[in-house]
């Protein structure tokens, strides 16, 4: 497929909300959807989503889910509720985004976030021609409201899902929608970047939807956020014999505070390849799922994590079988340094119906200083009596022996750790399926490790 080159068009939306309320509150909902002129549904979902909000409890301890990650020092008044437009002063930092970010990857059309809203959209009159739709999801919510009323936090993620998922099924405010109709193929990958600004609490929000026989590969890029909060959620809707390569690449600042809840819903004959790195912030607690829902179903989920310092990451994982023959394969390796913990938690649920099912769950972390800590608890929920189903968790740390064999070939010491560290990586990156996004991770890993 060709594609059509256009020159960007950068955006500000006008400060429409400045002066909204900033605590979180109902009326901070009201203010928000009211100063982006939503229609009643959608104000009537936000409201729901708030009352869901304030009914459920605060994570425990006590919590499975959050046994291993304490919400030490968390607190909402810390935040700003959302981000409100800053005008001209943020132009130059934006430029600046544009020139280093956008110039990374080619792609078929790019999405730019900050204070909130969208700064730059470049239309690809070609992919329009073919009837697919990206755009952000304000302009999509009025542009193509039956299909965001029908998608939106219905069949993937929902409100209640938990307590981070219904704060921002309320407050959500950047967002990419993606649908592409039936059989039709995006060939360069689609591009959203979030900035998050300073200090705000921030709810991005990725919907996408692939309708039958279609073909896309999509980018989402997470900056920002010093001293913030991201609530983020994904949603991926695969029909039936469609190919989605999916990619979530979070670099916010190691003070910020980051919650994801994201599920692919997958049809019959799918292929999905999702790809979830965390390299920053100061907390990240994910929830990622696999819903195999059709026969046939393939899905990959592929981590990369290299927490520092005080980081914290931990990841949860399920990969749900409902229908017969399908495969799923998870794989997440992690590197750790200094007194960075690292937490893993898998399950592969094999519900009765899912015979022939194949299914692989592995996490492996590389401990790179003895203070670091890594937990890994995979599991298994089989009800189903024909599947082959596998589990697998390692922690080592780079041993001397091969430090050494490399220093014997003329390797400086920190040449050669380096060099292991990017080995125990490149399984991961050997299946990410745009190049220059494999460019651009070996750029960070090669930061991480040299400190």
């Amino acid at each position: 497929m060709s594609v059509l080159v256009k020159e960007p068009e950068v955006m500000v939306k006008p400060a429409a909300f400045v002066a909204a309320v900033a605590d979180f509150s109902e009326e901070s909902v009201r203010a928000l959807s009211a100063a982006r002129k939503e229609p009643r549904w959608m104000l009537d979902f936000r409201l729901a989503a708030w009352r869901t909000f304030e009914a459920m409890a605060w994570p425990k301890p006590t919590d499975e889910a959050w046994r291993r990650t304490r919400l030490t020092g968390f607190d909402l008044k810390n935040f700003t509720a959302y981000a409100t437009p800053q005008g001209e002063s943020k132009r130059q930092k934006l430029s600046a985004l544009l020139q280093s970010e956008l110039g990374e990857m080619e792609s078929a059309a790019s999405l730019i976030f900050q204070d909130g809203g969208v700064h730059y959209r470049n239309a690809n009159p070609e992919l329009i021609a073919q009837g697919v739709i990206f755009t952000d999801l304000q302009s999509a919510l009025i542009e193509h409201p039956a299909l965001v009323r029908h998608y939106f936090m219905t069949q993937a993620v929902q409100p209640d899902h938990n307590k981070f998922t219904a704060l921002h099924a309320a407050l959500w405010d950047t967002g990419a929608f993606v649908y592409v109709p039936k059989n039709v193929t995006v060939e360069l990958p689609l591009q959203a970047i979030l900035h998050q600004n300073p200090g705000v609490g921030g709810y991005h929000h990725t919907l996408l939807v692939a309708d039958e026989g279609s073909h896309v590969t999509v980018v989402d890029d997470l900056l920002g956020g010093v001293d913030g909060m991201q609530s983020g959620v994904i949603e991926l809707v695969m029909k039936d014999n469609t190919v989605v390569r999916y990619m979530n690449l979070q670099d916010f600042d190691h003070s910020a505070w980051n919650f994801l809840t994201g599920r692919a819903v997958m049809g019959r004959d799918t292929d999905l390849r999702w790809i979830q790195v965390s390299w920053g912030s100061r907390l990240t607690k994910a929830f990622l799922d696999l819903d195999l829902t059709g026969q046939g179903g393939h899905g990959e989920l592929l981590g990369l994590y290299f927490p520092t310092g005080r980081q914290h990451i931990d990841h949860q994982t399920l990969q749900i079988h409902r229908a017969p023959n399908c495969f799923s394969d998870l794989l997440f390796n992690g590197a750790l340094k200094e007194r960075a913990h690292n937490v893993y938690m898998g399950v592969i649920k094999v519900l009765p119906n899912a015979q022939k099912t194949d299914a692989f769950q592995r996490n492996g972390n590389l401990i790179l200083d003895g203070t670091a800590r890594a937990d890994s608890i995979p599991g298994l929920e089989i009800e189903a009596d024909d599947v082959r189903c596998t589990h697998a968790a390692t922690a080592s740390q780079v041993e001397d022996e091969y430090v050494f064999y490399l220093m014997a070939r003329g390797l400086t010491r920190p040449q050669a750790e380096r060099m292991i560290v990017q080995g125990f990586f490149q399984e991961v990156l050997d299946r990410v399926p745009v190049e220059s996004v494999q460019h651009k991770l070996e750029r960070v890993i090669e930061r991480k490790i040299g400190g």
